[in-house]
């Protein structure tokens, strides 16, 4: 059987004229802002860049995955990475396995998969999450732990690690979605933890708590700084409640989003010594494929010196079917078979999967309960001519199902107030964070309607959405990485 996103491609790779001319602009190989010519000078002059970076570059593990591969994907703008994290728990210490409920034999397979993008002017990098429990079709290859030559089969995608390691990885992710990887990256457990406190933690932000028996994950609503071990916890939770394997995907690039501002906004780009630090550390434990030099390696720091949280953009394979069982293999979830080629045709022609606001109004504010499924009836409580109205359509444009018009109270009032039933309580927080400042008012057995009585002081309606939202109808539900960080 065919794969089913495979297009024809053209034989080589493009480069658009808009990208060449770009590069003959600037002279070297990727594009760089001018803000960031004096720290690029720094690192890159005279080549005292390269040769610190080649240290680094010798400590990074090799593993083969291209040779030998044919019929690939032709080659699309911008820059293709493949990132894989495996269950790799072997060089942790005991300790760590205890604090961090790593117990038991690693599976051998990955654990999470990444196609990340990185545009052809270096100014967005796009990822998109593939379902480690994909149904796919790993093609004809030697089984690397028998030697057997196998057919093609059916496989949930993260078992092709198994049968035939980075390699057959790639040619199933390639097979699949006709995207032509350029870098084989691979992460385990232990680097992760490393490079995580490399960096000084990681700040995470949640609208409600999360606890995961399993790991030992347990975060409170708002702020946390999660060092290596916690970091681990949170991108591993997949039993903090029903979106099991889907919802870990999200966190984990929310926490992916965190990082890169983390990264790109603590001064380590712009430091040789540090920059170099951090890197030894990050990528002593890291595998990639033999081209992934000291050259590529310069050049991602200078890419990402321009970067800024809207910079990156986030998302997951569009799926159509979350529990399909298939003999021999298990459940597995199947791939959009109409929004899923969108996605990677956009890969392909380097462009962008998320809406990139040009005047940056504040970030939504990522709540608990979608406003959606969140019922609200307004009504007019001010002394302020056509503000109910404004503030029930402001409302309804940031998602709220808001019934009826707005009529006026008895009486008026100065602060809003939302009147919530409390076995609602989770919906009244959502709304709360629609309207700052609003009083907070529970009234029992009111039922699952919001009543909001606007007052004289109201200012304005705050942008809200899902802090795990769904996939659109129809369309590919992506965000940039403003959305995702700590406001």
């Amino acid at each position: 059987m065919t794969a089913p996103f495979r297009s024809p491609r053209p034989a080589g790779r493009r480069r658009s004229a808009r990208a060449a001319a770009s590069r003959r602009a600037s002279g070297p190989r990727w594009g760089l802002r001018s803000s960031a010519v004096a720290s690029v000078l720094l690192l890159a002059a005279s080549g005292v860049g390269h040769a610190m970076v080649t240290g680094v570059e010798r400590g990074i593990g090799r593993v083969d995955a291209f040779t030998g591969m044919s019929n690939r994907p032709g080659g699309g703008d911008g820059l293709n990475f493949l990132v894989v994290g495996t269950d790799g728990r072997d060089r942790l210490t005991p300790r760590e396995k205890r604090t961090y409920r790593l117990g038991g034999a690693p599976c051998h397979c990955t654990d999470t998969l990444m196609l990340v993008h990185l545009s052809v002017d270096r100014d967005r990098a796009s990822v998109v999450s593939l379902p480690r429990d994909s149904y796919a079709e790993v093609p004809a290859h030697r089984d690397a732990a028998t030697g057997r030559q196998r057919a093609q089969h059916a496989i949930k995608l993260n078992a092709a690690y198994a049968e035939g390691g980075p390699n057959l990885t790639v040619r199933t992710v390639e097979h699949m979605t006709g995207v032509h990887i350029d870098h084989y990256l691979e992460v385990d457990f232990t680097s992760f933890m490393h490079g995580v406190d490399a960096v000084g933690g990681v700040e995470i932000c949640t609208a409600r708590p999360l606890r995961d028996s399993y790991t030992g994950l347990d975060l409170p609503v708002g702020k946390s700084q999660l060092n290596g071990g916690r970091a681990l916890q949170y991108v591993r939770s997949r039993h903090i409640d029903g979106s099991a394997d889907l919802g870990r995907m999200q966190r984990q690039q929310r926490f992916l989003a965190a990082l890169i501002h983390k990264i790109t906004s603590s001064g380590v780009l712009m430091n040789p010594i540090r920059f170099k630090d951090v890197a030894d550390t990050m990528l002593k434990s890291v595998r990639a494929d033999s081209g992934f030099g000291a050259n590529d390696l310069v050049d991602l720091g200078q890419a990402m010196r321009g970067f800024t949280p809207s910079s990156s953009e986030f998302t997951s394979v569009p799926l159509a079917d979350l529990a399909q069982p298939v003999p021999g293999v298990g459940s597995t979830v199947r791939w959009d078979p109409v929004r899923a080629p969108k996605l990677f045709q956009a890969i392909r022609e380097d462009r962008p999967i998320a809406v990139h606001r040009e005047h940056k109004e504040p970030p939504a504010t990522a709540v608990e309960v979608p406003p959606d499924q969140v019922k609200v009836k307004v009504d007019d409580g001010s002394d302020r001519a056509g503000l109910g109205a404004s503030v029930a359509g402001a409302l309804r444009a940031t998602g709220f199902a808001v019934t009826g018009a707005p009529a006026r109270s008895p009486g008026a009032v100065a602060r809003t107030v939302i009147a919530y039933d409390p076995r609602w309580d989770r919906s009244a927080r959502s709304l709360a964070a629609a309207l700052p400042g609003a009083q907070l008012r529970p009234v029992a057995g009111q039922g699952p309607v919001m009543r909001v009585t606007v007052g004289r002081q109201h200012h304005t309606v705050r942008r809200v959405r899902a802090e795990e939202p769904g996939q659109r109808p129809g369309g590919i539900s992506a965000i940039t990485g403003d959305e995702a960080v700590c406001p």
